[in-house]
């Protein structure tokens, strides 16, 4: 029965007009759970940005309120951001078995997970969180354990899909809860949260068994190594990786930090069946013969550290790919990565290497673990919500799921496209958006969290397409006479024939803006200030660059 004084406030933090460091809200009145917590990697004007992750200003200011953080599966786009996130705000996780252990990981490497409260849920749990309970149901995707959520609240029924496809053919026989969805759909949903990475691609997305056969056909043809190369949190690949290596006699050799820990969670947790003995160190593959073996390797998304770069570039102290290998990518290319997999590819033909990529339609490698189209409508035909928030995605995608969600019946004023921060609120079961709270991105650089802002991104952008100036001079602190310099030295800005000819045209325009200040201001910030037009005037005049210019003023 709904509480007619009552509101539930619903919003993203995360995840909504992007892709990446997804977090959702779900707020009754004095209660609130948050739904995931991830992180998303910069892009190349991001200079020296480690991780980006949420502005969470407002659930700090709500803190008593927080009843847990519910996590619907182990992407990096879904956990990544909790030990930031469990830093500033020690709340219960809840997350399902293989993700506690890839959770464990992570707080291990923080120093959290003694302080940390981690309890386990599956599909059949059933949780009270203050005025919400809430239920799971079974979904599909490309890593085990994933759920979506049902919040029974006092308005009504509210479900987050998390990331899901209806694969009816698991490699783990782990079937999505088709009638849970239905029996949720019968009883009235009031608002459905759905993922939206797919919705532009028409169709549905083919099972993960389909690439088990092409990986096991590949591995038949190779007549060397095989480095097959995808995403370390893809266990069902991987599984379909060891039974290809069952079939053609093949000893596994894990590369890359993140592989090796995520084969170990998902072996101790029973995700994973590897023969024992079957996993070799990477030490032992050159002595083997090269027919016996294959390397599972992380980098499928050209990262410049990860494993299959460093073998690219020959950088791989315990292994090589030599001619005549086989190099498989098994993974889709995220958007914006395509230049640097372009480069390994290239790197790997120039070593002689057999390499198989490209789309997974075109190879058979790769199939999406996200729903298309048609499984985007069959998950609002079986929930039937009379209010919709498509979530996780870019706007076009976003907007793109809104028209699916229209095509199946769902009014056009009850679907709300909107961005991170902005908040639906429902009272007497209407939905509304009015207001907004603080919402943005946090970057991490370092052991830094936060201290990075907008005028330091933009020195540092300065700094890497114009170079700079450093510009050292002596003055007297008695007449403001010159003494000694100035010296000036150039980073990134110039260098050759004309270096010296424009650094003596510098200095000799410090000297004279410092000598017509002489007997006016004595004062170096503004003298600074003046040195800084000058120059800045010269350089763009001969150069037309504008380098970072930082005149150092000495008092003797």
């Amino acid at each position: 029965m709904n509480t007619i004084d009552s509101k539930i406030s619903v919003f993203a933090l995360g995840g909504v007009n992007e892709i990446g460091k997804n977090m959702y809200v779900i707020q009754s009145d004095d209660d609130i759970v948050v739904i995931d917590c991830g992180s998303k990697f910069p892009d190349e004007s991001l200079l020296g940005i480690d991780l980006i992750i949420q502005d969470v200003s407002y659930l700090k200011e709500n803190i008593e309120k927080i009843r847990g953080l519910i996590i619907t599966h182990g992407h990096e786009d879904h956990i990544g951001g909790i030990p930031y996130f469990l830093k500033q705000l020690k709340v219960p996780v809840y997350a399902t078995n293989l993700t506690l252990g890839l959770i464990e990981i992570k707080l291990k490497e923080h120093g959290l997970l003694r302080e940390t409260k981690l309890l386990m849920i599956d599909s059949e749990s059933k949780l009270r969180l203050g005025t919400i309970n809430a239920t799971f149901f079974r979904t599909s995707h490309s890593i085990p354990d994933c759920l979506g959520i049902a919040f029974h609240t006092p308005q009504g029924t509210i479900v987050h899909t998390g990331d899901f496809k209806f694969d009816l053919t698991p490699v783990d026989n782990q079937s999505p809860d088709i009638h849970k969805m239905a029996e949720l759909g019968q009883n009235g949903v009031l608002l459905l949260l759905s993922e939206s990475t797919n919705a532009e691609r028409p169709g549905s997305t083919p099972s993960e068994q389909l690439v088990g056969d092409h990986i096991i056909e590949a591995f038949r043809r190779a007549p060397r190594k095989i480095f097959i190369s995808t995403f370390a949190s893809n266990v069902h690949r991987i599984q379909q990786i060891v039974k290809a290596a069952i079939i053609t006699n093949r000893k596994i050799a894990l590369l890359g930090r993140s592989m090796v820990n995520v084969v170990s969670v998902a072996i101790e947790r029973g995700y994973l069946e590897i023969p024992e003995g079957m996993i070799i160190d990477a030490s032992e593959v050159q002595s083997m013969n090269p027919e016996k073996v294959v390397i599972i390797c992380t980098g499928s998304q050209g990262e410049p550290m990860a494993a299959l770069s460093r073998l690219a570039s020959s950088n791989f102290r315990q292994v090589e790919v030599l001619p005549d290998d086989t190099v498989i990518l098994a993974a889709g290319p995220i958007p914006g990565n395509e230049r640097s997999i372009s480069r390994i590819i290239d790197n790997l033909y120039q070593l002689g290497a057999r390499v198989i990529y490209g789309s997974g339609s075109i190879t058979g490698m790769h199939v999406s673990g996200h729903a298309c189209q048609e499984e985007l409508k069959l998950m609002l035909t079986l929930m039937k919500p009379k209010y919709f928030i498509p979530i996780h995605g870019e706007y076009r995608m976003l907007r793109h799921h809104s028209l699916l969600a229209e095509s199946v019946g769902v009014k056009k004023e009850n679907i709300f496209i909107i961005n991170n921060g902005d908040v639906v609120d429902i009272e007497n079961e209407e939905a509304n958006f009015t207001r907004s709270v603080d919402s943005g991105n946090v970057f991490v650089d370092g052991l830094g969290i936060g201290d990075v802002g907008n005028i330091i991104l933009r020195d540092r952008k300065l700094l890497s397409e114009d170079g700079m100036l450093v510009i050292v001079t002596s003055i007297s602190k008695s007449n403001n006479q010159i003494i000694t310099g100035p010296d000036t030295i150039s980073r990134g800005f110039v260098y050759g024939p004309d270096a010296e000819d424009i650094i003596n045209q510098v200095n000799e325009s410090v000297r004279s803006t410092i000598n017509q200040m002489q007997d006016k201001n004595k004062n170096q910030r503004v003298l600074k200030q003046n040195i800084k037009k000058s120059v800045e005037h010269l350089l763009y005049k001969r150069t037309k660059r504008r380098p970072m210019i930082l005149p150092i003023m000495i008092d003797v």
